[in-house]
């Protein structure tokens, strides 16, 4: 028997559902509110994105430029997408990609001391940005903004740039509060995990912050344990 033509897509449409499912899919002991905090981190990134694409292929622009301008929209949504590893299981166990530490856990300092220190970058930037730069019609160092920056044009222009541009605000704040709970939730699972092991569980104690159980990592832990 022949299979039917259309196999093929419906396969790679399965598989595309469930990379996606597994990449956004939180862990047990997420809450609703940190979920929906951690998928509005790329949101906020997107429409400066959606801003600056036009630019890359309208005129007065070189191959060198265009290509920055796409390069940094591309990495800046990368970035931004890092948040949703702070719910889902592949923020806390390597993913089967990844050679030699699939499986394994994610030490939790591996975590939280990068998206500490750019919730951190991320609120200075944009602040500094936006309420020193462009509020006051000078940039950072003072000095006063160039007659074609995006924020001195006129009209639905100037709107247009600061509603892509005002949401970028929220990242910093957004990570933070991502950070929080991805080391409460850890250390709460560590201590568990220590409960376990000295034979003093009582039944219930765990609840849904456990982790399902994997594989001893590299550094002698396992996933649910102590990090």
């Amino acid at each position: 028997m022949q299979p039917h033509p259309h196999a093929p897509v419906t396969t790679r449409t399965g598989r595309f559902r469930a990379a996606w499912r597994s990449a956004h899919e939180p862990v047990a002991g997420v809450s609703r509110r940190i979920r929906l905090v951690a998928y509005a981190v790329p949101l906020t990134v997107l429409p400066s994105g959606v801003w600056r694409l036009p630019a890359a292929f309208g005129d007065g622009l070189g191959p060198g430029e265009r290509a920055y301008v796409i390069f940094l929209s591309v990495v800046s949504e990368l970035f931004a997408f890092t948040a949703i590893g702070l719910i889902a299981r592949w923020g806390e166990v390597f993913p089967g990609w990844v050679p030699f530490l699939r499986g394994h856990e994610v030490p939790r300092t591996a975590v939280l001391l990068p998206a500490a220190c750019g919730a951190t970058v991320l609120t200075l930037l944009f602040t500094c940005l936006f309420t020193v730069s462009e509020l006051r019609g000078t940039t950072v160092r003072g000095d006063d903004l160039p007659p074609d920056a995006p924020g001195q044009a006129s009209g639905w222009e100037a709107a247009w740039f600061y509603v892509c541009y005002a949401p970028l605000l929220l990242w910093g704040p957004l990570l933070a509060v991502l950070t929080v709970a991805y080391g409460k939730r850890r250390s709460t699972r560590r201590r568990a995990g220590t409960v376990r092991r000295s034979g003093q569980e009582r039944p219930g104690e765990c609840g849904s912050g456990c982790a399902e159980p994997v594989r001893p990592s590299r550094w002698g832990r396992a996933a649910g344990g102590p990090s």
